[in-house]
């Protein structure tokens, strides 16, 4: 393409060089500069673009594009501009084809709820008959092709790049986290999206690499609002009018209030051995029919009736909504676990006090006869953490297991020292077994009929860290090979 072509529409100076040249790829890691290629110079928390220049046009890179002064060998075409961040994805847009246009483009944004939500619309759209790419926290879903994911919002050029790969294979519909970086940070700059969710907010993701203060990182989340033609709201969250503010386009809302325009009646624990879920009856415009959820809690409520409500307009029917919902798994999000008849064995991503709360909180309302709660917690990581977690363990679960979470360069000992200040005062009966396969193989042969348990901290992940090093580690693998060993 022309550069002149994917500067269209932008405001930038032409301090060296010509627009008018052809460029044969874009990059903004200088290792990936192809010979004739655009080079963005974005500033990041690590290091800063800028400092690649030398490197960027050795490869090849005959254009830059820049937010500062900078010197180029002679002939580089040089583009200064107030946002190179933001540049990178409208170039990137446009050097891909403007992918998401030709997508049923779905976001969602909160602090809990983003990746739930996300597998539930995917799971829906696709008993619809739309095949459905997915973006957010766990992976990347395109086509058949599954990919860990580094960031729960890819940077602009990888996004954009997924999205032209989910149009290759087949898709007509993704659904993507959209988290407040990949808001405060442009990477969704450029993307057309059909519909924003709003889940819920609370104080997240504040630090000095982060946002600077509540204030900021909720109006990061208003943004996604500006972006979408039609913006789901959950109305029993106070916040909901900060990014019905900022909406461009219709808005509509859910939850358990009687004002919202997706309503959720009737709710009610589902409980067997193995298996815990809910039933509600959804009331919306033009649509009154009983939902089943194959994950507990009013939380999957919520999640579930943000999903219908994005679904329904796009062909989604009543009898395919329960057919996904009630099989619904996500990984490491209270996943359900086959383990022995007797007990009911979930995973959950759950790794600091107010997640564990939310979670046991949740589980202890299906009445266990007990609630056990297997967890640990990261090493080089906040100490005030593992006082919270122990306390939090102690008062709610009627029995907690310590072992290793991802120790790092610390002792477990420590840890859980750490950890035992905050449960002793509570009274809470636990014991501390180190090694975590060895812990659950305790747990499963000491759960009791009618117990719940929780494996909490790892989820999704597949691997501890452990001196620098990751070690595979699998708790559905881990889970499956005690039961192998039990005697029949």
């Amino acid at each position: 393409m022309l550069l002149k072509e994917l500067l269209d529409g932008m405001n930038y100076s032409l301090t060296a060089g010509d627009v008018g040249i052809e460029i044969s790829g874009v990059a903004y890691d200088s290792r990936y500069v192809v010979p004739g290629g655009l080079f963005v110079c974005i500033e990041g928390t690590v290091t800063d673009g800028h400092q690649y220049i030398s490197a960027a046009c050795a490869a090849g890179a005959v254009a830059l594009v820049v937010q500062k002064p900078v010197e180029a060998p002679p002939g580089v075409t040089i583009i200064q501009v107030e946002n190179s961040r933001q540049v990178l994805a409208l170039v990137s847009a446009a050097w891909f084809g403007h992918p998401s246009r030709e997508l049923t483009l779905i976001g969602v944004t909160g602090t809990k709820g983003k990746t739930t939500t996300t597998y539930m619309i995917k799971a829906i759209l696709e008993e619809a008959g739309h095949r459905t790419g997915l973006i957010g926290t766990i992976e990347t879903i395109v086509g058949d092709t599954r990919t860990p994911a580094k960031n729960t919002t890819p940077e602009s050029y990888e996004l954009q790049k997924l999205f032209r790969a989910m149009r290759d294979a087949g898709c007509d519909s993704a659904v993507m986290e959209v988290s407040s970086q990949g808001l405060l940070m442009d990477r969704v700059t450029g993307c057309d999206f059909d519909i924003g969710i709003f889940t819920n907010i609370s104080p997240d993701h504040i630090g000095p690499n982060e946002h600077p203060n509540y204030e900021n990182y909720l109006y990061c989340k208003t943004l996604l609002f500006k972006m979408c033609r039609l913006g789901l709201l959950n109305i029993d969250d106070p916040e909901h009018r900060a990014m019905r503010a900022g909406n461009h386009g219709q808005v509509l809302t859910y939850g358990m209030s009687a004002e919202a325009d997706y309503r959720a009646d009737s709710v009610t624990r589902l409980s067997q051995p193995g298996w815990l879920g809910v039933e509600f009856k959804l009331t919306g415009p033009d649509a009154a029919f009983p939902v089943t959820v194959g994950i507990p809690g009013d939380f999957s409520v919520y999640n579930a009736l943000a999903a219908i409500a994005a679904c329904l307009p796009l062909g989604a029917t009543p009898e395919g909504i329960n057919r996904a919902l009630s099989n619904i798994r996500v990984r490491g999000r209270i996943e359900q676990v086959p383990a022995l008849p007797h007990f009911t064995l979930l995973i959950d991503y759950a790794h600091n006090a107010i997640s564990l709360e939310n979670l046991l909180n949740t589980l202890r309302a299906y009445q266990p006869k007990r609630l056990i709660c297997l967890f640990g917690c990261g090493g080089n990581r906040d100490r005030q953490r593992r006082f919270d977690m122990g306390r939090i363990s102690g008062q709610m679960a009627d029995f907690s297991i310590l072992t290793t979470d991802n120790p790092r360069n610390e002792e477990p000992a420590s840890i859980f020292a750490d950890i035992q200040q905050g449960i002793n005062p509570t009274g809470g009966q636990y014991i501390i077994i180190n090694d975590r396969q060895e812990a659950i193989r305790y747990l499963i042969q000491h759960a009791q009929p009618g117990d719940v348990a929780i494996l909490a901290g790892k989820g999704h992940e597949s691997y501890q860290e452990i001196r620098g090093v990751k070690h595979h580690m699998d708790e559905r693998e881990l889970v499956a090979q005690v039961l192998a060993e039990l005697p029949a």
